[in-house]
């Protein structure tokens, strides 16, 4: 009972120390609230004197009318009344309209007024605001100076206002009564809180005895000693004050190891270390024998307590080991992730295969090699089985040069090897130490010794297999790295190349299409240009780099000395487009030979892309032909006339003998396939050497750049091109693609050509029978001029069949005419617009074997239409 008596007073002696603390406290804190509170107010009463002042100072020398009141006459009797309503409205002390020499125009006492202004006014001259804190005859004031300014800017005065402090102070009395309440709200605060803190003090220490505390103690080192956690207590100079049981096993420590220094324990040496220094450890990493230990440590005086130590130790050996395969693990996702973003970028063979090298170096091995099958880089399929040659396509590695096979090697895999078992099985082999095995050095004994010098030791080889198709194989060497390749690593390389293997796969199929496409398209493109004497012609094709496209030219020689020349564009890319782009060609030749004007051809080739659209959308095949483009131009080396007709297709530019570049403007009609529009031709007269440039849209066009700016670096190109069209050609592609292009470009120069006057004569025949002879003789005569008097017998007999055929069909006016190109070329036109047709004549029939025997005497005869009539022609081959 006299314990408890003597712990109350000693709880009740403690809370009076703490009562008289907080009174004390509580105290100081509101003699500096009021101190603080006084300052305060004298500091803002001061602000809040300079404010006012400046405010009203500032709104009445901006008030309307003062300008002018200040050059008025009596300015006094306009501004008094002003001044004084606006001191009393401001509650202000006064408020002062200066001069500009400082005399007083306003003043609450009106025997000031005119007097001198007593303070620093001269800045506000200058156009400062001028504030100042003065002792005036009513007291500590602070006065504002504004300057008054005229619309120019001109200071034309000022206006002071005033203000006493003592007006805008008394704060400290109006919060004093509320501070020495809230003084004494915390007084009683801190009295009650004082007294539950005694009572809440009586109420835990009651009644707690000597045995009590020894439960307390017994339930404290049951705890301490069943954790999984080795708990080590240090003392001063580093003495072992406490162990658990768990500390004690990682240690190893003796019995009777309390009360001993921590280095004469005989624990390891690297933990006793560690434990004497002393220092604040969280985590650390402490090898013990066999295990791995997490150390923590922490000083025991940190909050008021005794010196010394505390250290808790956790076994993580377990943790560990699962942690470096969780490592791992996530290494091998991390490289896996990077396979699937880096490989197979492109559809190139050669580049998978170096991006495989590139992810796998040096993340997973040191080197890495892809050879493929040669008929892979084909685009074919090989046949299974190690016979087939490789190719070694990549090689990557930490070292730029390894006595590996560098790239392009032609590889001849021998039997009896692991490379060879690995195609031959489709599985991979891995050789975990290269240097005691000796069956792969079989594949190349010399180099197999300069891959061991150069350190490579382990290495797997995996197949490239991809949808059953063997394509090649790859290796991962390594030599930097002292362990081995695992089977861990096979997995992981197997999944590598599994990947790589189905994107060169893809890339090889994709090869394979785009040669057949790139065939399919050079087989349907102009080989090499047909010989004519029109023009001289000169042409590029660029396919482009996304695949194979509908682009196409022509050069399409046509009776009486003239050429056809020919651009189209078919939309899009792969077959279709390059088979479109066929079907459209061979319909321009077949039109063409039937000596069609432009726009009537191109009137043809509308109807046949619109059947095409129709035929395509009826069978389900696809939507047909997406856009096409053609212009086609018909140039006469006699005439020296060219005719054009272009359907949706971009103009033609014409380059004259002199360098000048010109784009005329011709009749465009709608794209192919559109339907329901003509067409029309225009003309153009081409002077012997000019040239005729025909494009296709993507020589001047491309993201980066409209129509209007592709014509005029074609316009740049073409003056600075030289006169030939071969030069003519270099120059435009390497002005506008550099680079390349991402559309096909079909591009067609041709210099023009005059036919000789000497090798064309003409005449007029009338139509009566007789003038047949006087042909005849006519033609022999200039058939000898010109050295080719063989030809005379059959030139006299066409002649005098296709004069005698319009004399009885045709009329008037009939005219002859012999051209020497090429081809002896005989011409009779007339302007009936009846066309003969070749028969066979019965054996009783008088007539009727005309034509047969123009057909038999010549290479080739037909008919062609012209705005006044028709001209039947026939050729005759010059030696």
């Amino acid at each position: 009972m006299a314990r408890k008596t003597v712990r109350s007073s000693t709880a009740r002696s403690v809370a009076g120390q703490v009562f008289a603390l907080q009174v004390l406290v509580v105290v100081l804190l509101v003699v500096s609230a009021v101190l603080a509170l006084v300052l305060q107010s004298r500091r803002d009463s001061t602000q809040e004197a300079r404010n006012r002042s400046v405010a009203v100072a500032q709104t009445f020398a901006d008030s309307p009318g003062i300008v002018a009141a200040l050059h008025s006459p009596d300015p006094t009797a306009v501004l008094q009344p002003a001044a004084e309503a606006a001191r009393k409205a401001s509650g202000v002390d006064f408020v002062v309209v200066l001069n500009t020499d400082g005399i007083r125009y306003t003043h609450p006492l009106p025997d000031r007024i005119g007097k001198k202004f007593v303070g620093n006014y001269q800045p506000a001259l200058q156009g400062q605001v001028v504030t100042e804190q003065v002792n005036g005859t009513i007291g500590p004031l602070v006065q504002a100076i504004v300057p008054v300014r005229d619309p120019t800017g001109t200071v034309v005065g000022m206006v002071s206002a005033g203000i006493t402090i003592s007006k805008v102070s008394g704060v400290v009395e109006r919060q004093l009564p509320l501070l020495l309440g809230a003084a004494a709200v915390a007084l009683a605060l801190a009295t009650v809180g004082t007294a539950l803190a005694s009572r809440r003090l009586l109420r835990q220490t009651h009644g707690l005895g000597p045995a009590e505390m020894t439960r307390m103690y017994e339930h404290h080192d049951a705890v301490l000693h069943a954790v999984r956690e080795g708990v080590l207590i240090l003392g001063p100079e580093n003495r072992l004050l406490l162990a658990n049981d768990e500390a004690r096993r990682l240690l190893g420590l003796p019995p009777d190891s309390e009360g001993r220094a921590v280095t004469d324990l005989g624990i390891d040496p690297q933990a006793a270390e560690l434990l004497a220094a002393g220092r604040v450890l969280s985590d650390e990493v402490l090898p013990a024998g066999d295990r791995l230990l997490v150390v923590s440590t922490r000083h025991t005086d940190r909050h008021g307590g005794p010196p010394g130590l505390v250290a808790t130790l956790r076994d993580s050996t377990e943790l560990h080991a699962l942690t470096g395969k969780a490592v791992a693990a996530r290494r091998r996702l991390t490289l896996l992730y990077g396979a699937s973003v880096a490989i197979g970028t492109t559809l190139d063979i050669t580049r998978t295969a170096e991006e495989l090298t590139e992810v796998a170096v040096p993340g997973f091995a040191d080197f890495v090699t892809v050879d493929l099958a040669e008929p892979v880089l084909r685009g074919e399929e090989p046949p299974p089985g190690h016979e087939t040659p490789m190719r070694r396509v990549a090689r990557g590695g930490i070292d730029p040069d390894p006595p590996l096979y560098p790239v392009g090697e032609r590889i001849t895999v021998r039997a009896a090897t692991p490379q060879a078992w690995s195609l031959g099985t489709g599985q991979a082999v891995l050789d975990t130490d290269l240097g005691s095995s000796a069956v792969w050095r079989a594949q190349d004994p010399e180099r197999a010794e300069q891959v061991l010098e150069h350190g490579i030791h382990s290495v797997v080889r995996v197949p490239l297999l991809a949808r059953g198709v063997q394509l090649g194989i790859a290796k991962f060497w390594r030599s930097r790295r002292p362990d081995p390749f695992d089977h861990d690593d096979v997995t992981l390389a197997e999944e590598l190349t599994a990947r790589a293997a189905v994107c060169i796969d893809n890339a090889r199929r994709w090869t394979r299409e785009h040669s057949t496409a790139v065939a399919l398209q050079h087989s349907l493109l102009p080989g090499a240009l047909p010989p004519q004497n029109a023009v001289e012609a000169a042409y590029r094709y660029l396919p482009a780099q996304a695949g194979v496209g509908g682009d196409w030219f022509d050069v399409i020689p046509l009776p009486g000395a003239r050429v056809a020349l020919v651009v189209g564009d078919v939309v899009g890319h792969g077959l279709h487009a390059a088979a479109t782009m066929g079907r459209l060609r061979t319909a321009v030749h077949n039109f063409s030979t039937l000596d069609l004007p432009p726009d009537e051809l191109l009137g043809h080739l509308d109807d046949l892309v619109m059947r095409m659209d129709q035929e395509q959308g009826d069978d389900g095949r696809g939507a047909g032909i997406t856009g096409a483009s053609c212009l086609y131009a018909v140039y006469d080396p006699v005439s020296l006339r060219c005719t054009i007709a272009r359907a949706g297709h971009p103009p033609p530019a014409v380059v004259h003998p002199d360098g000048t570049v010109g784009f005329p403007d011709l009749p465009v009609g709608p794209p192919l396939g559109v339907g329901g529009l003509p067409f029309t031709s225009g003309e153009l007269t081409l002077p012997e050497g000019a040239r005729l440039v025909l494009y296709t849209d993507g020589l001047i066009e491309d993201r980066g750049r409209d129509i209007e700016e592709g014509l005029g670096l074609l316009a740049d190109a073409l003056r600075q091109a030289g006169p030939g069209p071969e030069e003519t050609c270099e120059a435009v592609l390497g002005a506008l693609l550099p680079e390349g292009s991402g559309d096909d470009v079909a591009l067609l120069v041709a210099r023009t050509r005059a036919l000789p006057g000497g090798n064309v004569v003409e005449w007029e025949v009338p139509a009566e029978a007789a003038a047949v002879g006087t042909v005849r003789a006519a033609v022999s005569a200039q058939l000898e001029r010109w050295g080719i008097e063989e030809l005379a017998f059959t030139t006299e007999l066409i002649l005098s069949e296709l004069v005698t055929n319009a004399i009885r069909y045709g009329s008037e006016p009939i005219r002859v005419r012999l051209l020497r190109d090429r081809h002896l070329i005989c011409e009779v036109s007339d302007t009936s617009g009846t066309s003969p047709h070749l028969r066979y004549a019965a054996a009783m029939d008088e007539g009727g074997r005309g034509l047969f025997l123009v057909a038999q005497c010549s290479e080739r005869w037909g008919t062609r239409y012209t705005a006044a009539g028709k001209v039947i022609w026939a050729e005759q081959l010059l030696d």
